[in-house]
């Protein structure tokens, strides 16, 4: 018979995360809300975009809170990353110059395209002909060169 595993003891959060505790919610319901969504009617690449829009939004909330207005600490920033509540990476991205509003980390990844290049959302809004329009076919952004 296997042993009984012990109840893992999780460390409660630190000071700070009830005043953002709400705000973190409201992004975990538009979540379930945009997870829960029918895909019936639309392509299969763009049922997922949502869900990447929403995560995007609840990194970048959490990247201003710690980098830009300094309202949480340190250790609830870690805290933060370390409970899945911001995507680490996308945010290390961030704090290069060049990537300061890239969407996601799909759109820097060359292996993943065509022609061995980022994607088509990376070409600033000046480069690209009149009439044509960008949008993004992993996450459905319509543009998130630096240069924008």
């Amino acid at each position: 018979m296997p042993a009984i595993r012990a109840a893992s003891k999780r460390k409660p959060p630190p000071e700070g995360f009830s005043d953002i505790e709400e705000d973190l919610l409201v992004f975990s319901n538009k979540m379930k809300d945009a997870q829960n969504t029918p895909t019936d009617n639309i392509p299969k690449h763009q049922a997922q975009w949502p869900i990447f829009q929403i995560s995007h939004q609840r990194s970048r909330y959490i990247y201003e809170l710690y980098y830009k207005t300094e309202a949480i600490s340190k250790t609830l920033y870690d805290w933060l990353l370390k409970n899945g509540y911001a995507d680490a990476m996308l945010i290390a991205k961030w704090k290069k110059s060049g990537y300061e509003q890239l969407c996601c980390l799909r759109c820097v990844q060359t292996k993943e395209t065509n022609f061995n290049s980022t994607c088509i959302c990376r070409v600033p809004k000046a480069d690209v002909k009149e009439g044509h329009e960008i949008q993004c076919i992993s996450c459905g952004c319509r543009g998130c060169a630096t240069g924008d």
